[in-house]
């Protein structure tokens, strides 16, 4: 059909749209994003270089980001630890891959279904709907964490998967961001896409949603490193039903002689998200550069 012929076009033409940019210009902007990646990047090697580092070194100050005797020991002696747990750890890590996955589908989808309609369709009270999303967009988890355990409370949730996944999915930043990147999609193709006979679901899962990929992809990555990191807080009380990162946090307390073991649980906990990132991160910065939300 016409219309996904097009679609695809365009797709293709965004790929090789470039900047104009002067040599000096090319090179002023290296130097200080190279600077700015230097910095932002030695908390990461730190994380990964003490891993492996015994605990005479991990106490070295300054800190080092060489390791002089590297060691498992760290991975060796949080095996150990996990070996005495009632719970399974396999259990914990099926409890957090629920949780994300559910939470971070539910995010994408719920978010960007609700988006359409405000990003292309005027309708009484559109418009204070848009401007409650952005004001929501001010309050933190720590100011909405009573009211949503009310709520998870009244709805007799707690100490279930969905009383950390509902408000996770009804949280106001997925819909923001898919908003303003389905506001650039032009109408004309949604009315071609009518005229070919297309449905609205067919317009939206047809055409809005491969047009604004870099958006959702950024969700997925948002949504997922919200979800992994997830403890639970007071919203589960059942051992069986923790995630992974409740029961890696409870080892990283315990004291100074378990410096070690935090090490190794940092580096667990960092890798899955930051490997969902670098795969997708030519989409995240698509989304910041068109979407509205820059630096």
């Amino acid at each position: 059909m016409k219309i996904f012929k097009f679609i695809s076009h365009k797709l293709k033409q965004r790929k090789l749209k470039r900047r104009n940019r002067s040599l000096g210009g090319d090179i002023v902007l290296f130097v200080v994003l190279g600077l700015f990646g230097l910095f932002s990047l030695f908390p990461l090697v730190y994380t990964i270089v003490s891993a492996f580092k015994p605990l005479s070194e991990i106490f070295i100050f300054p800190p080092r980001l060489t390791v002089e005797n590297p060691t498992l020991d760290n991975f060796f002696d949080l095996g150990t630890i996990i070996e005495d747990f009632t719970v399974p750890l396999s259990r914990y890590l099926f409890n957090t891959l629920v949780i994300t996955g559910v939470g971070t589908f539910g995010t994408v989808f719920l978010g960007s279904m609700a988006a359409y309609p405000l990003a292309k369709y005027e309708f009484p009270g559109s418009k204070f709907m848009s401007n409650l999303i952005v004001y929501a967009l001010m309050f933190s988890t720590s100011v909405t964490a009573i009211p949503n355990y009310l709520i998870m409370s009244g709805l007799h949730m707690i100490d279930t998967y969905w009383a950390v996944i509902l408000p996770a999915v009804g949280g106001t930043l997925g819909l923001y961001l898919m908003k303003n990147f389905m506001v650039q999609v032009p109408d004309d193709m949604l009315e071609a896409a009518k005229i070919d006979g297309a449905s609205e679901f067919g317009i939206y899962f047809k055409v809005v949603m491969p047009l604004c990929k870099p958006a959702w992809i950024t969700l997925v990555i948002l949504s997922f490193q919200q979800m992994w990191g997830t403890t639970g807080g007071v919203f589960i009380y059942s051992e069986e039903l923790k995630p992974l990162s409740y029961v890696l946090s409870q080892l990283a307390n315990g004291g100074i002689s378990r410096t070690g073991v935090t090490s190794a649980v940092s580096l667990i906990m960092i890798i899955v998200p930051i490997t969902v990132f670098v795969v997708s991160q030519s989409n995240v910065i698509e989304t910041m550069a068109t979407s509205g939300i820059k630096g």
